[in-house]
């Protein structure tokens, strides 16, 4: 059963918040709950550096320090062992003899920029063959998304998405392809956690710095197969049979391309459902060029975005929305430098893709943009959907709320692809669940 609270309408804009009681038996790895492992002070934590290197693109130094997990416990790690046999065997049926592996454990690798920043936090398996034990073989656990802002882009984005009525289900399916681009990449947790419970999804992820790339191949368990070259191919001919083994075709659906956003946006031919934007410097810096209204990125951002029902979800580091002219107490500006141009950045995204009437149709249905705040970090996520399914006309912000919840529901009614706050799982079915939570504002037409 929905709860939905009604807060006191404001002169500047119209708040709600909703929440859900729903429950679910899925247990989920990333849980805030289990946050005290790798958030926080590191000196409460038995961490140790598994890379660390200087970036040459603005984000000094890079590195990513390794936590325990208490998750999965140790008596679930046989059965990984066998799911990780039984692989091998599809992958090389003409083997002459079955090859066993051993899981040597699972680590939290969070990846930070200037021993500062927290740019991306992962679960990591570690296991070995037993016929080569020299070899480590490591895996990104595409099922966990640890950090609450990845949840909230996911959990809003999808339910935007499915309010246009986009058709979720058959894209979860594979019965459909659904075209995803990814800016900025990090660890690559977001991207990987759609590649593996969106069966249709072909994911682009552009990333400006070879070494983010690099370390979370290296450090982090994202699958070499991924990475592209500028014409659209995979740099690898073919994966190697590990990566096979552990990915399952997830990997032939994601392309990793080292490249300017600005330039990728102006160059590619293709034309997404769905966009997530998350990019920050090593100054913890939301780079003016993706944000700024006639910057040739934002310009050009629109043809790449599906007029029907294309979504833009954006990260933004802020607790709470400040004017662009609006002073910042000088203790919070080295911790939210973006803080205070949240609400230009909303205005210039509203505008230049859902804000603008005259670009729209009369048979097609209106835009609507909204951000939400995140719980536990100072994160907002804002959303900008086209072609929101509610009627023609001036969107009333009582239609916008209602067409999200049901929405949330009917993905999760249909076992398919369901939207509720912590993320949930089934072992066996590509089910999950995500549950918005916070404040959700509507965009005005100014703000």
């Amino acid at each position: 059963m929905w709860r939905w609270q009604i807060s006191k309408l404001s002169t500047k804009s119209k708040l709600r918040r909703f929440s859900t009681s729903l429950k679910s038996k899925f247990e989920d790895e990333g849980s805030w709950s289990y946050s005290t492992q790798w958030w926080g002070s590191d000196s409460d934590h038995h961490s140790h550096s598994v890379f660390r290197a200087t970036s040459t693109h603005g984000n000094g130094v890079v590195s990513v320090l390794s936590y325990p997990s208490s998750l999965p416990a140790t008596n679930h790690w046989p059965k990984t062992e066998e799911w990780l046999r039984k692989r091998y065997a599809e992958v090389c049926s003409d083997a002459k003899h079955d090859e066993c592996f051993k899981v040597l454990g699972y680590q939290w690798r969070v990846l930070r920029f200037n021993d500062v920043t927290r740019q991306s936090a992962v679960k990591v398996m570690a296991a070995i063959k037993m016929s080569d034990t020299s070899s480590v073989y490591y895996m990104q656990q595409p099922h966990v998304l640890a950090v609450p802002y990845t949840k909230s882009m996911v959990a809003a984005g999808f339910t935007a998405l499915s309010s246009t009525n986009y058709d979720l289900v058959n894209a979860v399916n594979g019965n459909k392809q659904m075209r995803v681009l990814c800016v900025g990449h990090g660890g690559g947790s977001l991207p990987l956690f759609i590649a593996s419970k969106i069966q249709g999804a072909v994911i682009d992820i552009v990333e400006i710095d070879p070494l983010v790339i690099a370390t979370s191949i290296q450090a982090m368990g994202f699958p070499l197969f991924s990475v592209a070259v500028p014409s659209g191919c995979h740099a690898l001919s073919k994966p190697n049979t590990m990566d096979e083994v552990l990915w399952k075709g997830v990997h032939e659906r994601l392309f990793l391309y080292e490249s300017d956003a600005e330039k990728f946006i102006l160059n590619t031919e293709n034309v997404y459902d769905i966009i997530f934007i998350d990019a920050y410097d090593g100054n913890d810096i939301f780079p003016r060029k993706l944000w700024d209204p006639d910057s040739p990125f934002l310009l050009a951002l629109g043809s790449k975005l599906h007029p029907c029902h294309g979504t833009v979800v954006v990260n933004l580091h802020s607790d709470d929305d400040l004017t662009a002219d609006a002073p910042v107490a000088a203790l919070h500006q080295p911790v939210l430098p973006m803080r205070k141009y949240v609400s230009r950045v909303c205005q210039a995204y509203k505008d230049m893709l859902v804000g603008k009437e005259s670009s729209f149709s009369k048979n097609q249905l209106p835009g609507v943009g909204f951000t939400i705040t995140v719980p536990w970090v100072c994160n907002t996520t804002l959303v900008l959907c086209r072609g929101f399914g509610v009627g023609a006309g001036s969107l009333d912000q009582d239609l916008v709320l209602s067409s999200l919840m049901s929405k949330s529901l009917e993905m999760r009614w249909k076992k398919a692809f369901s939207l509720r706050n912590v993320v949930r799982f089934s072992s066996d079915t590509n089910a999950f669940s995500i549950d918005i939570a916070g404040k959700l504002v509507l965009l005005p037409a100014r703000l």
